[in-house]
């Protein structure tokens, strides 16, 4: 595998930073902006890739599909949602969609 050099500049709180994630995971710094970069590159092509995905969807026959969903199968015990999860949909005001 070809490998490149690339000159960084970086902010020294951010350096420090790497510095300190490098020194905690035991690798080089290195590595930790190999990952980084890596990591926000797939990040960026999922999002394409949902993208183009999202574009194809045909959504009318989604909400029918959607709209058959769960029925015949009750909920479970286990099943509800958490209270702090509940509470914080009250405050945000969601309704759902139907």
């Amino acid at each position: 595998m070809r490998q490149s050099n690339f000159a960084l500049r970086l902010q020294p709180s951010l350096m420090e930073e790497a510095r300190k994630i490098a020194k905690e995971e035991g690798v080089a710094v290195n590595q930790i902006f190999v990952v980084a970069i890596a990591e926000k590159l797939s990040s960026l092509r999922t999002l394409d890739y949902l993208r183009k995905r999202a574009e194809q969807a045909d959504l009318p026959r989604t909400k029918k599909i959607l709209q058959r969903a769960g029925r015949g199968n009750p909920p479970l015990p286990g099943d509800e949602l958490p209270e702090d999860f509940k509470e914080s949909i009250k405050k945000k005001g969601f309704k759902g969609e139907r």
